[in-house]
């Protein structure tokens, strides 16, 4: 068996794996760079071919695994050949479809879709693939062990053990440790030297709940919808406020697709939840129908600021407040800090400095902390590990002996 790491040895996003023997083929995410995805005119124009992706799908592949929807490891999927069977959860698969919908995400509609479900392995060619549900800040998320020629590689894609599902890790390393793993293919986005660590899910829900409470005027609440998690963190510490918690058609069919799989309610029947139909969101009748009879008008909110925590992005400031945000407004950020140097949120911080209000970070990363990464690769014991999704892969190093760094597209032998 042998592993090439086409994209992501030096960089966080943009993951391309690939795993193969003598007769099978498998790449695991097809991911857009980061840099790409930071581009601020990156949807204005038409999409380019990605030279990776041309040439990994060169010559025949037997799979494509996706470890979860986020778009630096699922954003170049329209490039796959569209016979290439795509093995994914059903969650990631309805978050693709939210974000492709209502946030200009990759459309994988007419993919190759097989659903795999965590700890049921499948057959692709003479490897054995088993997907284990991780936690991270995208909705089921996956890591994969894949076996073959008498040897175990398990890929992690983003996890991380702060947050609401912690036990998924331990189920994970039981079943995974139970034979020796041969390899290792590890995330370190928090090895970088500005990540620090952070507090876990429940006690940012904490934080959050006292935040509303103390707050005089209406609530903004930034976070990434797709993030159902912080989605749940937000309710519930709404919910325990008295307050209500306005989403947008986006952030409400999100809930909506989580609520089988999710401990969340429907949002369309919640008490708690109102949805406002803002109105630069690209129209889906179909969609907005599910919503219409819970519906809350910009007007209502404004009449009652302090009954309601209300989802916000800044593009909401000119197009649905008029340029102009009510007194007192508070908004809790949700979002890595490095977002806050962008224009459009400069723009944002001084109007909310302008009406009296303010902006607090109530943050914990989507990625493990580093003592809760050493301990799960001790516990995972793996003979050989390869860094990917980091800047700093020599980090690796200064926490474990058996690390090889490798280049992109330089593919090793499993020994």
């Amino acid at each position: 068996m042998k592993v090439t790491i086409h994209r992501g040895t030096h960089q966080i996003g943009g993951s391309i794996v690939e795993v193969s023997t003598a007769n099978t083929r498998i790449i695991l995410d097809v991911g857009m760079p980061l840099d790409d995805l930071m581009d601020p005119n990156r949807k204005k124009r038409p999409p380019q071919p990605d030279p990776v992706v041309a040439n990994v799908f060169r010559e025949p592949v037997d799979a494509v695994l996706l470890s979860h929807a986020h778009a630096d490891h699922s954003g170049l999927l329209a490039q796959i050949p569209k016979s290439v069977p795509l093995y994914l959860s059903r969650g990631t698969s309805k978050m693709l479809m939210a974000g492709s919908i209502y946030a200009g995400q990759v459309d994988v509609r007419g993919l190759n879709e097989k659903p795999v479900v965590a700890r049921k392995s499948v057959q692709i060619g003479d490897i054995t693939v088993t997907p284990y549900a991780v936690d991270h800040s995208a909705f089921d998320s996956m890591a994969f062990l894949l076996e073959a020629d008498g040897r175990r590689l398990l890929y992690s894609g983003d996890l991380r053990m702060h947050g609401r599902k912690p036990g998924m890790a331990k189920v994970m390393v039981e079943a995974v440790t139970r034979q020796p793993l041969d390899t290792l293919v590890m995330e370190g986005t928090n090895l970088s030297s500005d990540r620090t660590p952070g507090k876990n899910e429940v006690d940012l829900e904490k934080e959050i709940l006292e935040r509303i409470k103390e707050a005089p005027g209406l609530v903004l609440a930034s976070f990434s919808p797709m993030h159902v998690d912080r989605l749940v963190t937000f309710f519930k510490a709404t919910r325990d406020s008295g307050r209500k918690l306005v989403l947008d058609v986006y952030g409400a069919f999100v809930m909506h697709l989580a609520a089988g799989q999710a401990k969340i309610p429907k949002p369309q029947t919640c008490p708690h939840v109102r949805i406002y139909f803002n109105r630069l969101r690209r129209p889906n009748a179909k969609v907005e129908s599910l919503f219409s009879d819970n519906r809350v008008t910009m007007e209502e909110i404004l009449a009652a600021p302090r009954d309601y925590v209300m989802l916000f992005r800044p593009s909401m400031l000119p197009h649905d407040f008029g340029g102009t945000l009510p007194p007192h407004v508070r908004c809790l950020y949700s979002y890595w800090h490095g977002y806050l140097d962008r224009p459009d949120w400069q723009t944002t911080a001084t109007k909310l400095k302008d009406v009296g209000g303010n902006l607090i970070e109530c943050h914990t990363s989507g990625h493990i902390h580093v003592t809760d990464w050493i301990e799960l690769i001790q516990s995972l014991r793996p003979r050989t590990l390869f860094p990917i999704h980091t800047q700093v892969p020599e980090e690796f190093r200064k926490h474990f002996e058996n690390v090889q760094v490798l280049e992109d597209g330089h593919g090793v032998e499993i020994g």
